[in-house]
């Protein structure tokens, strides 16, 4: 059977591999488009299955709110090079699942998700057969509120998103620069009720055994313990840290000078390890 450059272009566009491989497909299936997608498919299963030990550390991280500005979401698509990962295609890819992904409430939902006429799932393991690389989707987060601000770091390496009380002119500008805090300083949690009392209990003993070191009585060590505990907070928790576009104020300090009934409520960020 003859397979013209229309078919092999035509199978490339719905699949994204490459035109060799889309030739051969039509060839092996005598010109039947599902079952040569279906080859692919099957390549890409193969391939997967010999890289899926292999370290998927690349990629990109991206955000997303919707159009009510309420919800957020934050997914990273991992691969194992950086070549890939600044690859057109790949993060056409990418967004494109992001799209899916705000509506998703759940990884396993994401991956089960329609994906034009696949799953989402399905053409990950597909584009793992088109570029040969382990392609997963290594991280996804979502944050609900009455508004929600996100931030993408230049090179798609790390992104956050923040939940704020209010919806307000200035929510946009403030949403942003609360998602930079976070993408910038990473705290570890909202405020000190966020914070594993496992945690505190562990910076209290390493206080303790620094002042017993530097041969401070015992009885100073609970109080001066203490006071650095509450410096660990401030370093470590969003609405207490240093507000980085004006280190004279705190985080809380910033949103309430734009408005004074005006909180961070929460948020998640995603980065590349």
């Amino acid at each position: 059977m003859k397979i013209t450059a229309q078919d092999v272009n035509k199978l490339r566009k719905l699949t994204g591999s490459g035109m060799m491989d889309c030739k051969k497909a039509l060839l092996e299936s005598n010109g039947d488009f599902d079952k040569a997608v279906e080859n692919l498919r099957k390549k890409g299963q193969k391939v997967a299955a010999n890289r899926a030990d292999r370290n998927s550390s690349e990629g990109v991280v991206l955000a997303k709110v919707n159009s009510d500005s309420n919800r957020g979401v934050l997914i990273s698509m991992n691969c194992e090079t950086d070549f890939v990962a600044k690859n057109e295609e790949y993060l056409k890819l990418a967004y494109e699942i992001l799209d899916i992904a705000i509506n998703a409430n759940s990884l396993d939902e994401l991956l089960t998700s329609t994906y034009k006429n696949t799953t989402v799932s399905e053409k990950l393991i597909e584009q793992t057969g088109v570029i040969g690389e382990k392609i997963e989707i290594g991280g996804f987060k979502i944050i609900k509120g009455d508004f929600v601000g996100s931030y993408i770091h230049s090179g798609n390496k790390i992104a956050s998103i923040v939940s704020l009380s209010h919806k307000i002119e200035d929510s946009n500008e403030v949403g942003k620069n609360i998602s930079m805090q976070v993408a910038a300083m990473n705290p570890i949690a909202l405020n000190e009720e966020g914070v594993d009392s496992s945690i505190i209990d562990k910076e209290v003993e390493i206080a303790k055994d620094l002042l017993r070191k530097e041969g401070k009585p015992e009885a100073m060590l609970e109080n001066i313990a203490k006071g650095k505990i509450k410096r660990f907070f401030k370093e470590n928790t969003l609405v207490n840290q240093s507000f980085i576009k004006d280190n004279k104020v705190t985080v809380k300090e910033y949103v309430k000078s734009v408005n004074e009934n005006m909180e961070v409520t929460g948020f998640a960020r995603l980065a590349l390890n």
